[in-house]
């Protein structure tokens, strides 16, 4: 293994900021794609101290707003985001001092928006199945926090110059210089538009023959709008951190010279070939940068040079990207026909557990409460006894009773539990918990749990023409 001589180590830093920038362009290994013949290089901005490339933005416009008197010492920074400018703001908040307040859409991945909250932010979750002008979209909410909060600063990251000048200055700048001034073609997705118009005007400028490749989400407004300047109705899409419903002001169209569209499913699949071949391990946005890149350059000589963005880092979509239930419960995996389905094609990957009759309650707590293992069986010598009896574990800690004395024998509920066996149809499920909150489903292994909400989210996996 080659690594860094020490020479050429970076100093230490004097705080978390000194380390935005500077990513690595990483070759993407030949046969990755058997189609693809030229030089496929990936810039890792999953390796920004945030973990995406919206570092670079969230600490350009504050740095701006400190010198133009917009946002003063005691301010609050008040913002928009899909996750990662949220993320990137409140790192540079919590570093310099100020208070902020991220305002996200509900569709983006839980991982997100616990970091965010991690970093001290105040998060304001809106729905995301509202139109750009109702009162709700998280953009209209972020600007009227902004308004009615004394010393507030919106960065509007959207509309905001510095957003694309922060990608002129560095990020475009830094991949000039990792390719020696050779780049033929650079692709990249827009969400606020700022990263592909500054890398893309910075190449422009000194690489003149680069061509720069738009990516654009089904359902997002901006490709057609390129093609067009006709303005259409966007739809949905779960892609995070790129696409748009309207035409943001840091988008700068004219330094765009052609437009791909990626579905979801590629992106997503895309994202997990790459971890899984090649151990990097990025977000749902890197995925769909990469599976527009592979179409492209497929069309390409060998002697070709194409750069693409890695966003984020994958650990922010371990609910969505990496987790097998979100993927088929999307029908992004190949799902399963209600002809021949069973009770296990409607169970989730979840938390299992058992309790012995000899084990403290305060431990029956803990896999019920933390580990969310509910209902949670009793097992004697491979006995099923019944299950945990949760209102009595309830009415124990609400009497403030010492409950790592107490045995699971005393907490012991064997008056409704049901089974069912993982090879049943699955029309028995759906008729058990008719009645029931949830249900324990035998199978090899033990025993895992099945509930209405697990219906709610699993049964659009059957497929019924099949």
């Amino acid at each position: 293994m080659e690594v860094t001589p020490i020479s050429e180590l970076q100093p230490i830093s004097a705080n978390i900021l000194d380390a935005v920038g500077n990513t690595p362009l990483v070759r993407l290994p030949a046969g990755f794609d058997p189609e693809v013949k030229c030089e496929v290089l990936l810039k890792l901005e999953f390796m920004n101290p945030s973990g995406s490339i919206k570092d670079r933005i969230a600490l350009h416009m504050v740095r701006q707003a400190e010198k133009s008197g917009a946002l003063k010492k005691g301010g609050r920074i008040v913002e928009c985001s899909s996750g990662n400018t949220g993320a990137g703001l409140a790192m540079v908040a919590a570093a310099l001092g100020y208070d902020i307040t991220v305002v996200i859409p509900d569709k983006m991945s839980p991982e997100k928006i616990a970091a965010v909250r991690g970093w001290g932010a105040d998060v304001v979750v809106t729905p995301a199945n509202v139109g750009i002008e109702d009162p709700m979209h998280y953009t209209k909410v972020a600007g009227r926090i902004a308004a009615e909060t004394e010393g507030a600063w919106w960065p509007d990251q959207y509309h905001n110059p510095d957003n694309t000048d922060a990608h002129y200055q560095y990020t475009g700048a830094e991949i000039f210089a990792q390719c020696d001034g050779r780049i033929d073609h650079f692709i990249a997705g827009a969400g606020t538009g700022g990263t592909i118009s500054g890398i893309g005007r910075y190449l422009k400028e000194h690489a003149p023959n680069c061509k720069v490749v738009g990516v654009d989400p089904v359902g997002s407004v901006l490709e057609h709008y390129w093609r067009t300047k006709e303005l259409i109705e966007g739809g949905s899409y779960a892609v995070e951190g790129v696409g748009e419903e309207e035409v943001p002001r840091a988008w700068d169209a004219s330094v765009i010279d052609d437009y791909l569209v990626v579905n979801d499913k590629d992106s997503f699949l895309m994202a997990r070939k790459l971890a899984r071949a090649t151990g990097i391990f990025a977000g749902g946005s890197s995925g769909f940068n990469l599976a527009a890149t592979l179409r492209y350059a497929r069309n390409l000589p060998a002697d070709a040079r194409v750069v693409t963005l890695l966003p984020d880092y994958g650990k922010a979509y371990l609910s969505k990207v990496y987790n097998d239930d979100y993927l088929r419960d999307c029908n992004y995996l190949e799902g399963v026909s209600a002809s021949t389905a069973t009770v296990g094609d409607l169970c989730s990957i979840k938390n299992t557990a058992t309790l012995s009759p000899n084990d403290t309650i305060t431990w029956g707590i803990r896999q019920a409460g933390e580990r969310q293992v509910r209902p949670l069986p009793v097992i004697d010598n491979d006995n099923l006894l019944g299950i945990f009896d949760e209102d009595k574990a309830i009415e124990l800690l609400s009497n403030g009773s010492d409950t790592s004395s107490m045995l699971v024998r005393d907490c012991l509920d064997d008056s409704s539990i049901l089974v069912l066996d993982v090879s049943q149809p699955w029309q028995d499920a759906t008729a058990a918990l008719a009645h029931h909150d949830s249900v324990l489903v035998k199978d090899a292994d033990g025993y895992s749990s099945l509930s209405r909400n697990d219906l709610l989210r699993s049964l659009t996996r059957l497929n019924h023409t099949k």
